[in-house]
């Protein structure tokens, strides 16, 4: 941080709290205006980003005992000063008021020669030259998040669906555990926060973006919430009707009712039998298909023709061939 902002800025004012504030209270602050004005909160949101960082700032050299010390000194003595490059004609009232002050009346001149200002206020703060970042808070915007990480991975159906605890391992070679949420899609990508790369400076690390592919199911399907799952019944079940079972995803199956006259491609909705996660459960649709035998013996295929002569003569495509003719 270059140290004209410690004279420029109220840090107490940016997080809303008062020069007395309580180590709870500044970190209770602090936490509330940084989950607001997160980037990752405020996507493509200059203002949010640029806002978040001087909260970063403030929280940083506030949070620390000896940073704070001195910037309330600081801030006490040069109320209202400006620095002013040495030769440059400085009025009364910067820089060298400030710390003549500090030192004894001089208007700090003494400290143009050889070591020029930087050499003071490296003393004062932390070593780094004047008006240059030395990294953790004496930088810019406080400390540094660690590097984000990438990483893919595939996942059977169940565990994307049902979600799971699993071990990856890092580029690095080390392991990272992380828990899959339920609900997860394919070609969905999952930020896990705190996973990536260690800060250089003390700060958050880094976060694990997390690339999911998901293994194809025999049985089911994803609709958004809902699974899919296509049941076959014989055409008496189909025509007279018939309570059959329907399997579940990592469950027992349930018993559904077909009614009497249920055409191939009908839907039964099985309520919260579906992908059930933080926003909602879904629901398990059974579409029903008519399974028409494939071969007949000589006496089924007579009593078959026998029981169509007994149907009503019409064609259930007529209504089809009509709208299609406009």
């Amino acid at each position: 941080m270059a140290s004209q902002d410690w004279f420029d800025k109220d840090f107490y004012e940016v997080l809303g709290v008062s020069k007395d504030v309580s180590d709870a209270e500044l970190k209770k602050a602090y936490r509330k205006l940084a989950r607001k004005y997160h980037p990752d909160s405020n996507p493509g949101d200059d203002a949010a980003e640029a806002r978040f960082k001087e909260i970063s700032e403030a929280h940083s050299v506030l949070s620390d005992p000896e940073q704070r010390k001195e910037y309330d000194a600081i801030r006490a003595m040069g109320s209202g000063a400006r620095f002013t490059a040495p030769g440059g004609g400085g009025a009364a009232g910067g820089f060298e008021d400030v710390f003549g002050t500090m030192f004894g009346g001089q208007g700090g001149r003494t400290y143009q020669q050889g070591g020029q200002y930087d050499d003071l206020l490296g003393g004062l703060f932390g070593g780094g030259r004047f008006g240059q970042p030395t990294g953790g808070f004496r930088g810019f915007g406080g400390p540094s998040k660690g590097r984000d990480v990438t990483a893919s991975t595939t996942l059977d159906f169940l565990t994307a669906t049902k979600g799971q605890q699993i071990t990856l391992q890092a580029s690095d070679g080390r392991p990272i555990t992380v828990k899959i949420p339920a609900g997860v899609a394919d070609g969905q990508k999952i930020r896990l926060r705190g996973k990536g790369q260690p800060s250089p400076d003390g700060g958050e690390p880094g976060d694990l973006v997390l690339s999911v592919s998901v293994r194809k199911h025999p049985v089911f399907e994803r609709d958004g919430l809902n699974l899919r799952v296509t049941v076959p019944i014989t055409f008496a079940e189909a025509a007279l009707g018939a309570t059959i079972q329907v399997p579940t995803l990592g469950g027992d199956p349930v018993k559904l009712r077909v009614a009497p006259g249920t055409p191939s491609g009908r839907v039964l909705r099985v309520k919260g039998r579906g992908v059930e996660t933080s926003k909602g459960t879904g629901d398990l649709l059974a579409e029903v298909q008519v399974a028409v035998p494939s071969h007949l013996s000589k006496d089924a295929e007579e009593k078959l023709r026998n029981f169509i002569a007994e149907l009503p003569d019409e064609n259930p495509r007529d209504g089809l061939i009509a709208k299609a003719r406009g």
